[in-house]
């Protein structure tokens, strides 16, 4: 099967490009390649896609005309768009990389008679402060970010009502793991305790809650779409862990795995940010035989491995 692959560069789409192709499917990989994020680390991602015979394209969604990389693509996985919910990032970055982007690639889709299936990769976000109830709830985004990537996911459920396009969408719950993005919590602070270095915390983020989700298991139940596309139009999908933990405890654990402390620096209270996630996965049981099966310390212990690596391998890229 030809499987396409936006956002092929980053965390989650570099990890599933591997899986799929590990699985004989003819993979290929869309990213513009953005400076948003480390740029070293999405080329050490890259240089590991190309090493597993995946082709990746350098094309911007929102710019570039996009029928030959969409040509004869079976299943297609959208993961490219304006992550995170940073008050420094413009909202027009969101509408245009979540939205715009979204509506762009739909447009050449429609031209491609071998799409079986596009899954559009959504987020908690949709959710708002409390993401913990099933699909059918009606969501309440509190950021630039879940707004948008609701518009997006909508975009593309609109066409699947309205005119039969064969689009899912699945909605992934606070992943982490090797090769995340270097903002995120644990990558700041795995980085924060080996480089003894202070930890920015921001207010009242330490009792949050999450339905933490090793990447691993992510891309696991994110494959298994590609081997049910008949059966997943018009679905929407949690993927996610379904036990939780406060940022205290993935603090303290990370602590503990390191046999260091860190040192907090408060922050003021983060907008937007959500409260509470635990993903109700009961359809993704259903309709993918979804099961996370790693355990947090497990897969926290892999992605302090990773980030050791990283820094090794900076340091010599800086010689």
């Amino acid at each position: 099967m030809k499987v396409l692959i936006t956002g092929a560069a980053g965390f989650i789409g570099s990890h599933l490009a591997e899986a799929l192709r590990a699985a004989g499917h003819a993979v290929v990989g869309l990213d513009c390649v953005t400076d948003y994020y480390a740029p070293f680390q999405k080329q050490r991602n890259l240089d590991a896609l190309r090493s597993a015979g995946i082709t990746v394209r350098n094309e911007d969604l929102a710019e570039h005309d996009l029928a030959e990389a969409v040509a004869g693509a079976e299943v297609v996985y959208h993961l490219a768009a304006q992550p995170g919910i940073s008050a420094h990032v413009p909202f027009e970055h969101y509408l245009r990389n979540n939205v715009i982007a979204t509506e762009r690639l739909l447009r050449a889709l429609e031209e491609s008679p071998a799409l079986k299936l596009l899954v559009n990769v959504s987020t908690s976000s949709v959710y708002g402060r409390y993401a913990t109830a099933s699909e059918d709830a009606v969501p309440a985004p509190t950021s630039h970010y879940g707004v948008t990537k609701l518009a997006a996911e909508q975009a593309c459920l609109a066409r699947q009502r309205e005119r039969g396009f064969p689009a899912c969408s699945i909605r992934l719950f606070s992943v982490y793991g090797p090769r995340e993005r270097p903002e995120k919590l644990f990558p700041r602070l795995i980085r924060a305790i080996l480089e003894e270095r202070p930890f920015p915390l921001y207010e009242g983020s330490a009792a949050h809650r999450r339905s933490f989700t090793f990447v691993g298991d992510a891309v696991a139940g994110l494959a298994a779409a590609a081997e049910r596309a008949a059966t997943l139009p018009g679905e929407i999908i949690n993927i996610g862990s379904d036990e939780e933990f406060s940022t205290g405890d993935g603090i303290a654990l990370v602590e503990e795995l390191l046999g260091a402390r860190v040192r907090i620096e408060p922050r003021p209270k983060r907008p937007g940010d959500q409260l509470l996630t635990k993903a109700t996965i009961d359809r993704a049981r259903d309709l993918l035989g979804f099961d996370p099966r790693t355990r947090f310390r497990e897969g926290l212990a892999a992605e302090i491995a990773w980030v050791r690596a990283l820094l090794a391998a900076e340091a010599v890229a800086a010689e």
